[in-house]
């Protein structure tokens, strides 16, 4: 073999060589790269799916319909619905030589109540989805997919929304609430029962940006044209005895300038509340054009000194103890100098010191001096103890949103005078459903009964409704009984010609809202129950800042309580508890 065979031989060893080894280096690249691609798609499918599956959705609309629950009275009236309404798209892609803004124009503008020249115009716009006509009846509706189906159209589409309505308007708005399904946002019923009356087994699917339904294999097709409902809810309300309330509030707001004013109607027996009538009050079809003031449930998150209608407390608590019984006398001077305040009985300068008096007198003539010393038998300890007893510092329990637990300070922070003006009324601060609350347990025999305006099944009733023993019945039972003797005794407006009413009128002077010192304004007030010998309501009126007339519980509030009372005693046909009343029909 001469060299250059050779040299060529060589060569082509090297070139083979070469080739080979380039081969091996791009094999290695390409398994290098293709471990890379792998791992990549392992750490997008595994460790970084949040951020793709949110683009992916957003390529696509989640439709997630139900309709919410509806809220009846205690007889079957309906208080509160959804209204199904439609919004009809259409997509400029899916136009055909068929299917075109012409003709769709020619079918619809008949019943979509638009004109054919407008109707063509608004179609034949260039945005990918184009809104032709929104909140359309179910009628309307209905007549719109007749026409879809009969010529197969493609381009238009039906989007179902719903809405919140309330057939009784401003009715028992503060109980009721309102809800709104763009923004989320609840108040009253509608909030605190959110869970039931959302329960439903939704109708969930997807969408594409452009409105086309995504059949997945699991998909039924006949999801997208099912109504799933959540749960009723039924009130304890009494439409009858609300409206009474309503109109009766209104009416004493009216007539004497008030600012604002509630009437409250329960079973304390069961703690459902049969009524439930707050001023000012808002229309929760439009709510939002109500203001702060009208929407908040003032009953709930405002706190106010109770007055006279405490002493019913005071001295219910010194009896509990031991420290009084059915027949004790107090001292009354009729007025009482301590440090640099003076208290005295309303009717001091009128009358003087009344002298020893018992506990029908104290609770007639709503005696200070008289609560004063029955309060000082008690320890700041003793009497601390029984105002939680009662619930005061502490929530209801009731099942509406904003609840305030009130103030009261703890017995270490207490000196004489705090003591002694808590005694009437002052000093410490509850809300309305606090007192009815309290006062329902001198109603049920001792023992205090959740408010609550829900009806709720025997096995909820179990979690929801607590009766809390708080008095012996023996106790409830003297109380009641000198309350409804002072009343007979007097010439209170709020006294009934057929039942015994054991009830308190009370005044008090409103705090600033710096809290320092008090207003020339006035809280007046009137709770109390009925029939005596056996309570089947109890009533709580308050009106705030009455500016004409005279300005007293009984009054401002006593006329109030005395028309409610005999319209829901008429409504519920409760049995006369007076003997003469007796006498007369006999």
């Amino acid at each position: 073999m001469d060299r250059d065979s050779l040299d060529q031989k060589k060569k082509k060893f090297s070139l083979g060589k070469y080739c080979n080894k380039a081969i091996n280096i791009w094999d290695f690249l390409y398994c290098f790269l293709i471990f890379l691609l792998v791992i990549h798609l392992f750490i997008l499918q595994i460790f970084d799916t949040k951020h793709y599956r949110e683009r992916g959705k957003m390529q696509r609309a989640s439709h997630d319909f139900a309709v919410r629950g509806d809220i009846y009275d205690r007889h079957g009236i309906k208080l509160a619905t959804d209204r199904i309404y439609y919004n009809i798209y259409a997509r400029p892609v899916d136009y055909t030589k068929k299917e075109t803004p012409r003709k769709i124009a020619h079918l619809f503008s008949p019943v979509l109540g638009i004109s054919e020249a407008a109707l063509y115009q608004k179609l034949s716009s260039k945005l990918p989805v184009i809104a032709v006509k929104k909140d359309v009846d179910r009628d309307t509706a209905k007549k719109i997919m007749t026409i879809i189906s009969d010529n197969g159209f493609r381009s238009i589409s039906l989007d179902k929304k719903n809405t919140r309505e309330y057939p009784q308007g401003v009715f028992a708005s503060h109980v009721l609430g309102f809800y709104n399904f763009d923004a989320g946002v609840s108040n009253g019923v509608e909030l605190s029962a959110k869970d039931k009356l959302e329960h439903a087994v939704r109708a969930t699917y997807e969408k594409t940006r452009d409105g086309k339904i995504i059949y997945k294999i699991p998909t039924d097709p006949v999801i997208p044209t099912r109504n799933p409902k959540g749960q009723d809810i039924t009130l304890t309300i009494d439409a009858a005895i609300q409206h009474v309330c309503e109109k009766e509030l209104h009416k004493i707001i009216a007539e004497k300038d008030a600012l604002r004013g509630a009437v409250i109607v329960m079973n304390p027996k069961n703690g459902e509340i049969l009524a439930y009538a707050v001023y000012p009050t808002y229309d929760p079809n439009t709510f939002q054009k109500a203001s702060n003031t009208q929407i908040k449930n003032w009953t709930l998150t405002d706190v106010y000194p109770p007055g006279s209608t405490f002493k019913t407390i005071t001295v219910t608590s010194a009896m509990e103890l031991g420290k009084i019984n059915e027949n004790s006398t107090i001292e009354d001077s009729g007025r009482l100098k301590f440090g640099g305040y003076t208290i005295e009985n309303y009717d001091y300068k009128e009358k003087g010191a009344p002298g020893r008096i018992n506990l029908v007198y104290l609770f007639e003539h709503s005696s200070n001096i008289g609560s004063v010393n029955v309060g000082a038998l008690m320890t700041h300890k003793e009497f601390y103890s029984m105002l939680k007893k009662f619930g005061f510092g502490e929530k209801s329990g009731i099942d509406l949103p904003g609840e305030s637990s009130g103030l009261l300070a703890p017995p270490k922070f207490w000196d004489k005078g705090l003591h002694m003006t808590m005694s009437y009324g002052y000093g410490t601060s509850v809300s309305i459903m606090q007192m009815v609350s309290a006062v329902s347990a001198l109603a049920n025999g001792g023992v205090r009964v959740t408010p609550h305006v829900i009806k709720y099944s025997p096995e909820e009733e179990v979690e929801k409704i607590k009766r809390i023993p708080t008095i012996s019945p023996e106790t409830a039972r003297i109380i009641t009984k000198l309350l409804a003797t002072s009343v007979n005794n007097g010439r209170s407006c709020i006294k009934m010609d057929k039942y015994n009413i054991a009830a308190k009128t009370g005044t008090s002077r409103k705090p600033l809202e710096n809290g320092r010192g008090y207003s020339g304004a006035m809280y007046t007030s009137t709770i109390g129950y009925f029939p005596a010998s056996d309570p089947q309501v109890l009533i709580y009126v308050v009106v705030d800042s009455a500016r004409k007339g005279p300005v007293w519980g009984n009054t401002v509030a006593g006329p109030v309580f005395h028309e409610v009372a005999e319209q829901t005693a008429r409504i519920l046909d409760l049995k006369p508890d007076k003997i003469q009343a007796a006498h007369k029909k006999n």
